[in-house]
């Protein structure tokens, strides 16, 4: 791996713990400069990896259901652009749940984190983006609506689909840009959202998801991939 004497720059959304701050400390060793945020005003292991980055990694506040803090964040960042911006925001719920016992509370509480909030981001921080840089989202398998054949997690499912049609609105607005799109499956990974039981190590997916990301740039357009590369049908 070669780091350039000017590194790229990153804003990584949601990087306090799990994926996010796997992501972090992965760009980092592939000689980014990254810009991630964690939700709340409490120190995190993201705060000690910026300490120990030599200033490669900066902390930023927000939670991303406030639009107001999202503005706040907008105007911290004017000045700033970035190669690559990605949003990686996800909660779930009981995976066993029926959809036709689930509270509205809950439901819109699955559905603003994971979709509404994400592509509020995305509409806000968008300028902050080269015009040839990528914009991507954590999705996950289970938006695909071709691979759904078990059910299960049907809340947390439509979420993510609800993430990719967004996604692909989106593009279907902007698709005159250089920019590509990256709609990302991470895999079922060990962590606190995904549970002791899941096939994956985050060593096993973020290494890999974030080569996946690098490879993309410069190509445009829309992609729903996972963490090898691979297309997953939406």
């Amino acid at each position: 791996m070669t780091i350039s004497s000017s590194p790229k720059r990153v804003l990584l959304i949601g990087a306090s713990r799990g994926l996010g701050y796997a992501m972090a400390a992965e760009l980092l060793k592939r000689g980014w400069s990254v810009v991630a945020t964690a939700r709340g005003a409490n120190r995190t292991k993201l705060d000690a990896l910026a300490q120990a980055s030599g200033g490669r990694l900066e902390v930023e506040t927000v939670d991303i259901v406030d639009p107001e803090q999202v503005g706040a964040l907008r105007a911290r960042l004017a000045q700033r652009q970035f190669e690559l911006l990605f949003v990686n925001a996800g909660v779930t719920n009981d995976p066993r749940e029926k959809i036709g016992e689930a509270s509205t509370e809950e439901f819109v509480r699955v559905l603003t984190t994971n979709a509404l909030s994400p592509m509020r981001v995305i509409e806000r921080l968008q300028d902050l983006v080269t015009p040839d840089g990528t914009i991507g989202v954590m999705s996950s398998g289970l938006g695909s609506v071709t691979n759904n054949n078990a059910g299960g997690y049907e809340v947390y499912r439509a979420s993510k689909a609800a993430l990719n049609t967004l996604m692909r609105s989106f593009d279907a607005r902007t698709r005159a840009g250089r920019r590509t799109l990256l709609v990302m499956a991470p895999g079922w990974v060990r962590t606190d959202m995904g549970g002791p039981d899941a096939p994956l190590s985050v060593e096993d997916s973020i290494p890999n998801l974030v080569a996946v990301i690098e490879e993309q740039e410069g190509r445009g357009g829309l992609r729903y991939l996972d963490y090898l590369g691979r297309t997953v049908p939406w």
